[in-house]
């Protein structure tokens, strides 16, 4: 068994010129002419070995059949380690090789039943780097298709292999690569595209995942754990986007969400991290998710607050129609501003860097030996103490500080999801529970405030649509009151009733 360390990198195939031109690759020692790969990846009828994370795969190169034998393994910012069983292919599969035995069992009970599934063909160039602290890397550029039946999708990939060196030269090369072309970090691999292809599944936008960090971790390894699981996220949603998606908003959403996760846990373990690294990356990560602040707002304006709307004979006139239609078309202006401006190659060098910045985190024997369980408890009751100082200010109920409070619980929320595996499961998700539940209180009150101010401008530029905007806010308005008066009253035993991680 091999164990492979690469780094997988998109690029739109214009870029292509641009990434030869490189002087770190057009200085990279060239291995041979391109070649054309042909591969055929294997499984049962059913996709048993899919299911349980394997591939088969028969290469042909020339007149040479290789047959290939991979395990996933979890990666993130494009960066992983899998093990690889490979031999020549003689007509027949043999997984004697396989040593590892899970594995080998699985693939002895259907050898006889593999079929071919998908297809991937390409045309492959590489060339050694040597970098100058003596690690050896490979540097692939695959340009061809996945093709499955009548399917096809399109590759376009720089894959760099170390060969030897660490795992962070590979993330070292790609910073220096992502500085003068656009290369996107790629956590799918070309089987797994294959799946997606053969069972015609689109990409749909990737959720917060749960925390696994476990009792045994030290802070920092527990904070790389959590910040790799939200870089997943924020990846997979950046593709999403970029790729132009029907369901772009909700990528965009998605990705905002996962910055805004990785914005929280840098204050979370700041105590555990290096002087300057929360302030830094809280700053880069924060641009980030304000750059799509105003297609959000008017999503909701439009989702949550202007489609409930039923105004039969309640209303006269054409302002109304009128209203909806300014507010439809300012939502698609703003998904469009949102999408030409997502700027993929920025993202995905920033991912790169955070990436990096991630294995490199230092550590100390006093980290070493904290207890990530007492940590816990500390950091959350901080937040809780935030919180509370936050609900104390809201007495008067002024927006902005109803804001400020919805801004604290949220945080509250990500320290308890965050830490959840250290705390009873139980009272654990009674308290998320109740926490959602408020604070989608207070986002309803905020959404109402932000949007309120939206329909005044509008009302102000054309004062025709002023009956229209009375009529939002009068519809709206008595839930508003109701939930205003209450909403303190649902969050007092969240922040001084019984908490999870105070048993």
């Amino acid at each position: 068994m091999s164990e492979e360390i690469e780094l997988k990198l998109s690029l739109p195939p214009r870029a292509l010129a641009a990434l030869r031109r490189h002087p770190l690759v057009a200085g990279a020692e060239k291995l041979g002419n391109a070649v054309t790969l042909d591969n055929t990846y294997h499984d049962t009828a059913d996709l048993a070995l899919k299911a349980r994370k394997v591939a088969v795969r028969i290469r042909r190169r020339g007149r040479v059949l290789l047959q290939t034998v991979k395990c996933a393994a979890q990666s993130a910012g494009g960066l992983s380690s899998r093990p690889e069983w490979e031999q020549p292919y003689r007509d027949a599969f043999d997984f004697s090789q396989v040593d590892d035995p899970a594995t080998a069992k699985l693939l002895a009970r259907h050898a006889a039943t593999l079929v071919p599934v998908f297809n991937t063909r390409f045309r492959r160039e590489t060339r050694l780097h040597r970098a100058a602290n003596g690690a050896e890397i490979l540097l692939m550029i695959d340009r061809g298709e996945v093709i499955a039946g009548d399917r096809r999708a399109p590759i376009c990939e720089l894959e760099l292999e170390l060969q030897s060196g660490r795992a962070t030269d590979l993330l070292e090369l790609a910073c220096e690569l992502a500085r003068g072309v656009p290369l996107m970090p790629n956590d799918m691999s070309k089987a797994e595209r294959g799946y997606r292809l053969f069972l015609d599944q689109h990409a749909r936008p990737a959720r917060a995942e749960a925390s696994t960090i476990n009792a045994r971790m030290d802070p920092v390894e527990a904070f790389r754990t959590l910040a790799f699981s939200a870089l997943r996220q924020w990846q997979a949603n950046t593709h999403g986007a970029a790729g132009h998606n029907d369901d772009a908003p909700e990528f965009i959403h998605q990705l905002r969400i996962a910055t805004r996760r990785l914005r929280s846990l840098l204050r979370l373990f700041e105590p555990a991290l290096p002087a300057g690294f929360t302030d830094t990356w809280g700053e880069r990560l924060r641009e980030t998710a304000e750059r799509f602040g105003s297609a959000r707002d008017l999503d909701v304006l439009n989702t949550e607050l202007l489609d409930p709307l039923v105004p039969d004979w309640l209303t006269e006139g054409d302002a109304l129609p009128r209203l909806l239609e300014v507010a439809r078309a300012a939502r698609a202006e703003a998904r469009q501003a949102a999408v030409r401006g997502l700027d993929a190659a920025g993202q995905g060098r920033l991912m790169l860097e955070f990436t990096l910045a991630l294995h490199c985190l230092p550590t100390n024997p006093l980290i070493d030996s904290a207890d990530l369980v007492t940590f816990s408890r500390l950091r959350l009751s901080r937040l809780r103490k935030r919180a509370r100082r936050r609900f104390e200010a809201s007495d008067s109920l002024i927006p902005a500080r109803l804001h400020a409070l919805r801004i604290a619980l949220k945080q509250l929320r990500y320290g308890v999801e965050f830490f959840a595996p250290l705390l009873p499961a139980k009272s654990t998700a009674r308290y998320l529970d109740t926490l959602v539940r408020a604070q989608d209180t207070l986002g309803f009150l905020n959404d109402v405030d932000v949007a309120r101010g939206r329909l005044d401008n509008w009302a102000e530029e054309d004062e025709s649509l002023r009956p229209a905007t009375a009529f939002v806010a009068g519809w709206h308005g008595p839930r508003y009151a109701r939930l205003r008066r209450r909403t303190l009253q649902e969050v007092r035993p969240l922040l001084w009733g019984r908490a999870p991680w105070r048993t």
